[in-house]
């Protein structure tokens, strides 16, 4: 028998199940009341975390790399703002439709791009290319492609170009020097970022500086010895006679005597530091510090000048060189031509390889080597240049007579064109020899230096010297292309035949000129070098010569030097200047004035 219920008890459990519906109803909204108010109010550093998580990003604030000037303050490296494209993996991997369009501002291709991605797709940071230019960073942002964003930077730029390449060197794509004062000033001239707290949106764009980490901290600017405008001089005549002489390369240094601040060096072939695209391995050598080479005849002045110390000879002393070579157990040395009796001063002008054999051996092994070695030969310059070596000078103890001899004429041993024109510049002053530097450098701190040095030569013996170097350049010397109008100037031409597949190669030389100037009171000490010349001629005085000329000429007016080698009319008139000047006739502007002189 069924029983049905009453219309009322109906009602009584509907109205039981919706007040049980509207209290669970009730107590959910009070519950997510309550985690509100506890999330938002109470405990709101969980949102606060996750938010961060998503937007809040520690950045970098980059800083410049110090600057690099030359000793009158021109910049030769400088640091300028750019951007860098980046990208997140994970977005850009979900936007391959815009892809293409990317690509072609990014100059890359489509594989590259899919690799790289595939390659970082756990990543959130890729770099898409670095340091690109103003116009194209905003034509990237104007696509508004998700997950890719600009990064500001810093990119170096050397006004000077190929000019001063050798000497500054360059940074890599991180700013971290790589070659030149760039390397050896890394540590200085390198910046430090600062950090900082930021809110980004999905775009990878700031909208919010948060708080600032640490201050960025620029690198130090370095001044360097080099004066830019004796680096161009020397670099365009350097070029052009490499060109002309269809050689192979060739190196310019030019040094201040009395402080041994580089004041110029520069090498053929040369690079751009702005444009690295195609650039040859061996264009990056700085070749005048670091390539060795026999010096050949330039070394002469140093074997006349062991020969003065030791009181047997002075510059008028006789010399038989007949009949134009000399036999030396059994090799023969000998001379462009017989020169029948000579003087010292001769042996210089002409440059006698017999002549000066025959000084070396006459003097102790000990005493020529000693000479050698207080200018600097056999020994590094101290410049500090990233691969430069010592160079060579054996060990006098080992040299028998026919190595004495060619030692004498600058076969034997070893320089670098910086060594060659550091023991120039010895030679020009007390004949002690400063260590080289690449930054500025006074008067008093060169003293200091020399302090350490104990001098071989007497000025007697340099002055002598000095004087024979004179008549290299005069009438019938060897080197008279190499003279400057105005001036006078001591200096020694080289012609050296190449080592090379187990002896000396024909038709294969070193053209050189070594110098310096004025010789009344020397300021300047110059090296020239030409390897291997193709055109019709191949001698030093005929080839690095003419280039010394024009280069010294050049640096002589722009330091301001005064001539001291005037013609008699121009000499006369400032002899009458100065008796003007010292004469106790009245000064007619005073006297015009009425007042007594």
């Amino acid at each position: 028998m069924q029983t049905s219920q009453s219309p009322l008890s109906l009602q009584h459990a509907y109205r039981g199940r919706r007040r049980w519906v509207l209290g669970v109803l009730a107590v959910a909204g009070l519950t997510l009341i309550w985690r509100a108010v506890d999330l938002q109010v109470l405990d709101k550093a969980f949102l606060q975390s996750q938010g961060n998580a998503r937007f809040l990003r520690l950045v970098s604030e980059p800083a410049h790399r110090g600057m690099i000037t030359d000793r009158h303050g021109e910049p030769l490296a400088i640091s300028t703002p750019v951007d860098s494209v980046w990208a997140n993996p994970q977005e850009l991997i979900e936007s391959r439709e815009s892809w293409r369009k990317l690509e072609k501002l990014l100059g890359m291709k489509s594989r590259s791009l899919e690799r790289l991605l595939a390659n970082k797709r756990d990543k959130e940071f890729v770099y898409l290319k670095r340091r690109v230019s103003p116009d194209v960073a905003a034509r990237i942002m104007a696509l508004k492609v998700p997950g890719v964003a600009l990064a500001p930077e810093y990119k170096r730029f050397y006004p000077a170009g190929e000019v001063a390449a050798h000497v500054v060197g360059f940074t890599n794509v991180d700013d971290k020097g790589q070659e030149g004062m760039e390397l050896v000033f890394d540590d200085r001239l390198k910046s430090i970022a600062g950090k900082s707290w930021v809110i980004k949106d999905r775009y990878g764009r700031v909208v919010e500086n948060v708080e600032r980490v640490s201050d960025p901290q620029p690198g130090e600017d370095i001044a360097l010895s080099i004066d830019r405008r004796l680096q161009y001089l020397a670099y365009r005549e350097l070029k052009a006679a490499v060109k002309n002489n269809r050689a192979d390369s060739g190196s310019v240094v030019i040094v201040d005597v009395h402080t041994g601040e580089i004041l110029a060096m520069v090498n053929q072939p040369a690079y751009n530091p702005n444009n690295r695209y195609r650039l040859k391995s061996g264009d990056l050598r700085n070749r005048a510090v670091t390539d060795v080479f026999e010096p050949g005849s330039t070394i002469k002045p140093f074997t006349v000048a062991a020969a003065l110390e030791t009181g047997k000879y002075n510059a008028h002393t006789a010399v038989d060189v007949r009949p134009g070579y000399l036999k030396v157990g059994r090799k023969i040395i000998r001379d462009f031509r017989d020169y029948g009796v000579i003087d010292v001063s001769t042996i210089i002008q002409k440059s006698s390889n017999v002549g000066a054999s025959k000084l070396a051996l006459s003097i102790s092994p000990k005493h020529l080597w000693n000479t050698f070695a207080s200018v600097g030969l056999g020994t590094d310059s101290g410049s500090g240049f990233p691969g430069e070596p010592s160079g060579l000078l054996t060990d006098f103890g080992a040299w028998r007579d026919i190595q004495r001899a060619t030692v004498s004429y600058g076969y034997g041993l070893s320089v670098t064109a910086l060594q060659l024109a550091r023991a120039y510049a010895a030679l020009a002053t007390d004949g002690r020899p400063l260590p080289s530097s690449f930054v500025p450098r006074d008067l008093a701190q060169a003293a200091e230096l020399s302090t350490y040095y104990q001098p071989v030569l007497s000025k007697k013996s340099l002055l002598s010297v000095r004087g024979m170097l004179e008549t290299v350049v005069k009438k019938q010397g060897s080197g008279t292309r190499a003279a400057v109008p105005g001036y006078r100037i001591a200096g020694k031409t080289g012609t050296v035949k190449k080592f090379g597949g187990g002896g000396y190669v024909e038709d294969s030389y070193l053209a050189l000129f070594a110098g310096i100037a004025p010789a009344s009171d020397p300021r300047l000490a110059m090296v020239v070098i030409i390897n291997e010349p193709r055109g019709e001629k191949y001698y030093g005085g005929a080839v690095a010569a003419p280039v010394f000329s024009r280069i010294m000429a050049g640096a002589l007016r722009m330091m301001d030097i005064p001539p001291d080698s005037l013609p008699i009319t121009v000499k006369q008139a400032v002899l009458d200047m100065q008796s003007i000047k010292q004469s106790k006739m009245p000064d007619r502007r005073v006297a015009m004035l009425g007042e007594a002189p």
